[in-house]
């Protein structure tokens, strides 16, 4: 494989609103392992798409050299494609087996080309991503998400690229399935360029790559590398901010001092040629010559001043701005104990497959419990959430929710409308609140000013989760039991923090679908619940 590069050169792009989302950057990442890290909405996955020619910069170049693979955050994908269509190997594997069977038509060996060994090469593909067991005709609509995730990998792995696109590569994956895709990813041989919030991937990094609107910073080593010179960086900046900040008000104090002496000594002159007798003329003379004088200082303590105030701001600009959300949520307080979802012998189908084991599951969930819902991929944990929410019907059992103050954030975060603006969205969940006590919350999940006025769509996944988060939070009423099925995915390590901020904020219950144990782990929670093989069993928390 050839030396594989991705070159950006004075890109500049906007979105159809003109809001600027990077202005003149230029880049250059070669072979290796390079994470890509910046707050959510920053443009990373933007970035990713502009690299693989999804999107076309406003001004500025962007070239590849060598063959380039792309997995997107959200694969477009539908249900009723198979296995082997999504792996792009269907045709050639109809192909093979028509020329097997004694078919010997051109066209099937044009379809062929150099694949003979397609099948097998898909089947070590697949293993290598613990997916060993998938039959190549099974249907998407039958796997879990993240199945689909490790397939959409797969499928660009097979193209054997010389560069390779990869936006939040772990969501949706379990604990096997993420150490699987580690190893493959440590074996590729190309120019690898993610976007991830799991610590542990950033952490297999030869380099991490921070993204700014107008440059991308490289530093050599892995996350937590990168974490150290970060906070190196920072110590000095808050170093050189004290200074400053001290500098300037010496330079105040001082042009204070100067302008009191002034006036002191333009006094004691009035005084002195008065009680002298000189001549008016040449007493006006004395006096302009003190003005001019007094006024020549203050100019000079202004200049140092402004000078002052310049040096503070530059050094204030190299601070960053960790956001976090303080949030008090008194409205989504529950009783402890209260009953708030019962279900016995709860049963769903997926097709003509039955979901859990015969007899169905069982579960209590009261307040203000604080559950995390663990098993393997494709084991049934979003079925049952959307059983608990009501969002899909049973096929046996009962279930009783005692308030139905329910609220079901889906791993699509489908609950806002795209079209409408986040203050829209969050008034139509708050209907009874005044706006101005609206904006006021909106403000505390960090959508300040023209950042509440933007359409749904246009928000980053981070965004997205924050503004559903201020939208079901407040909602009136609000829920007395939140669902959410992986909601770290597409949320970078600030993204994450916030996150966490509004779960410890939140008074009620809630039931939390997560592969992530530091992100469990801070968030409070109380109770494990493992869904493997059909059955649900409560489990102790592992060593983090």
């Amino acid at each position: 494989m050839s030396v594989a590069t991705i070159v950006c050169s004075s890109l500049s792009f906007a979105w159809p609103d003109e809001t600027p989302v990077f202005d003149n950057l230029s880049f250059t990442v070669s072979t290796g392992r390079t994470g890509l890290v910046a707050p959510n909405g920053s443009g990373k996955s933007t970035l990713l798409k502009l690299i693989a020619g999804e999107l076309r910069p406003a001004t500025g170049s962007v070239s590849v050299s060598g063959s380039l693979g792309h997995l997107a955050q959200s694969l477009p994908l539908t249900g009723t494609l198979t296995v082997a269509e999504v792996l792009g190997v269907a045709e050639v594997i109809r192909a093979l087996d028509a020329v097997e069977s004694g078919d010997v038509r051109e066209e099937h060996f044009t379809t062929i080309g150099d694949d003979w060994d397609i099948e097998e090469r898909t089947r070590a593909q697949l293993d290598r991503l613990g997916l060993s067991d998938l039959p190549l005709d099974r249907r998407l609509s039958t796997l879990s998400g993240g199945q689909i995730v490790s397939l959409g990998l797969a499928a660009q792995l097979l193209k054997r690229p010389d560069v390779l696109l990869l936006d939040e590569p772990t969501n949706n994956l379990d604990a096997q399935a993420r150490h699987k895709l580690y190893d493959v990813l440590s074996d590729f041989p190309g120019t690898l360029l993610l976007v991830s919030h799991d610590r542990a991937l950033l952490d297999r990094m030869d380099r991490i790559a921070e993204l700014d609107r107008e440059e991308l910073r490289l530093y050599g080593g892995d996350f937590t590398a990168y974490e150290e010179a970060v906070r190196a960086e920072q110590e000095v900046a808050e170093k050189n901010v004290r200074n400053a900040e001290q500098e300037l008000r010496r330079e105040k104090r001082e042009m204070q001092q100067a302008r009191e002496r002034a006036e002191r000594r333009m006094s004691n002159a009035s005084r002195n040629l008065k009680n002298a007798g000189l001549p008016k003329i040449f007493a006006g003379t004395m006096k302009r010559g003190a003005q001019e004088s007094a006024g020549r200082s203050a100019t000079v303590h202004s200049t140092r001043v402004d000078e002052a105030r310049a040096r503070l701001d530059e050094a204030g600009r190299a601070l960053r701005d960790e956001q976090r959300l303080t949030l008090e949520l008194p409205d989504t307080q529950v009783p402890a104990g209260r009953n708030l979802f019962l279900g016995e012998g709860m049963q769903a189908r997926l097709g003509d497959r039955p979901v859990f084991a015969d007899g169905g599951l069982g579960l209590t969930v009261r307040g203000p419990e604080r559950i995390a819902l663990t098993g393997p991929n494709g084991a049934g944990k979003t079925t049952l959430l959307r059983l608990i929410a009501g969002d899909l019907p049973l096929s046996g059992g009962e279930i009783k929710r005692n308030d139905g103050r329910i609220a079901y954030l889906s791993q699509r975060l489908d609950l806002l409308d795209v079209d409408r603006t986040v203050a829209e969205n969050f008034a139509a969940f708050a209907p009874g609140r005044p706006e101005a006590e609206r904006m006021n919350l909106l403000a505390r999940f960090l959508f300040r000013g023209p950042r509440a006025h933007l359409p749904v769509g246009v928000l980053s996944g981070g965004e997205r989760l924050r503004a559903t988060l201020a939208c079901v939070l407040c909602a009136e009423p609000a829920p007395h039991l939140l669902l959410l099925d992986e909601p770290t995915n597409n949320l970078d390590l600030v993204g994450a923090g916030q996150l966490e901020g509004a779960l410890n904020s939140y008074q009620g219950a809630f039931m939390v679908v997560s592969h992530d144990e530091r992100f469990l782990a801070r968030i409070g929670v109380q109770r494990r619940l493992r869904l493997a093989d059909g059955t649900l069993e409560e489990v102790r928390a592992p060593e983090v």
